[in-house]
């Protein structure tokens, strides 16, 4: 007997948690780590660009394996390697051994996002309504929960190796329990199994490029948030240390709560609407941010952004993942792939850019990528030429 789309929504809820801990765990034990290797600011600058590399293969690899095996199978096998990899960085003692330990564990964060992703999308279809963001919210969930546990253990005086080893535990655990869960592959409607060309050898859609292109573009702006908001209150606006941090805070907030509510907003207006107002509202609070004279003028402007931004590249997965049921993982993939690429460069191009013009001027790059956005929002329509298989409306309870 088919388990209920409820279970598997469950399921997938706490595969998304557990990526946001797991990550989340690692990002707040990296003092800890770069002094256990002996290793200075910038060599750790350099050795993070593996654990983007490392997802960035992870993505790719994952991909078609999804569409081959199924997400049932690749997402635990996703987060085992995720959680078993977190404790690698714990142990290296010099720059070799961290860089190969990132390299590690950015792979393993890949092939659980492609694959969790996907079967999101499976999810959602089995619901016939969205629920995509609400997955992505947790994701920010989880990184908060790892931030006030990390904070406590530290507190505690636990070393770096213990605690990370205790993540992998959690992590193997929450997997073997969440797995039964999951859907399988051939419960999916609009699904076959996989022939001999394999979906992995289909050529990706222009409109999935077109989206991951998007998803580029609006990840960049997130990134830029990540990194710059902090310096931007306390370089440009003189904001206490404390005060300063607001600025990432409030972003933070209004992205987890602006992905609670969103899916609900996309299931009366469409997705079309989110993205056109949300790139909208983001482009006109990173510019008012930008402008501010005043720090809570600030504050509200990063606030507005984050809200902004919240639903938009959840609305790029589901649409990509949507196209074609056969090749849902490569899809998903290809627009993971280059988000994430565009995570990585925000902070990139904005530091140079502060050698040219003042920070706050910097961020109309950002801005003008939104606008982009907004006009661009036609490409979330279903094409005519589109495989995919609308779902039949069903209830279902959350």
């Amino acid at each position: 007997m088919p388990r209920p789309p409820s279970a598997a929504r469950l399921a997938t809820f706490a595969f998304f948690a557990l990526n946001g801990f797991v990550l989340g765990m690692w990002i707040v034990h990296i003092p800890a780590v770069e002094h256990r290797a002996g290793i200075t600011h910038a060599t750790l600058g350099w050795l993070l660009l593996l654990l983007g590399a490392g997802a960035f293969v992870g993505m790719q690899v994952c991909g078609p394996l999804t569409d081959r095996l199924g997400a049932r199978r690749v997402v635990p096998a996703g987060a085992a390697l995720c959680s078993a990899a977190v404790v690698l960085p714990a142990l290296a003692m010099n720059a070799w051994s961290l860089g190969g330990a990132l390299f590690v564990l950015g792979l393993g964060n890949g092939c659980l996002d492609v694959a969790m992703n996907t079967h999101a999308v499976q999810v959602e279809r089995a619901y016939g309504r969205p629920v995509m963001s609400a997955f992505h919210a947790v994701f920010s969930v989880g990184g908060v929960l790892a931030a006030l546990v990390g904070a406590t253990t530290i507190g505690w005086g636990w070393n770096v190796t213990p605690a990370l080893a205790g993540v992998a535990v959690v992590g193997l655990l929450v997997t073997a329990l969440a797995t039964g869960a999951l859907l399988p592959r051939e419960s999916v409607p609009g699904a076959e199994q996989p022939s001999t060309s394999g979906a992995a050898k289909r050529r990706t859609p222009r409109r999935v490029w077109a989206l991951a292109a998007l998803a580029l573009m609006l990840m960049l702006c997130e990134g830029v948030a990540n990194d710059w908001s902090v310096l931007h209150l306390k370089d440009v606006l003189d904001a206490p240390a404390a005060t300063a941090a607001l600025a990432y805070g409030a972003f933070a907030a209004a992205m987890t709560v602006g992905r609670l509510v969103t899916d609900r907003v996309s299931a009366r207006r469409g997705p079309v609407f989110v993205v056109r107002y949300g790139a909208g509202l983001a482009a006109l609070g990173l510019s008012a941010a930008a402008l501010a004279p005043w720090i809570p003028l600030a504050l509200a402007g990063w606030t507005m952004f984050g809200i902004g931004l919240s639903g938009c590249v959840p609305q790029f997965f589901s649409a990509a993942g949507h196209i074609d049921p056969e090749a849902s993982g490569v899809n998903v993939s290809r627009v993971a792939g280059l988000g994430y690429l565009g995570m990585l460069a925000g902070p990139a191009i904005i530091g140079p850019l502060t050698h040219l013009m003042p920070l706050n001027l910097t961020f109309f790059l950002p801005v003008a990528l939104c606008v982009v956005a907004v006009a661009a929002t036609g490409i979330l329509r279903p094409a005519p030429d589109d495989t995919r298989q609308q779902p039949a409306q069903q209830p279902a309870s959350a």
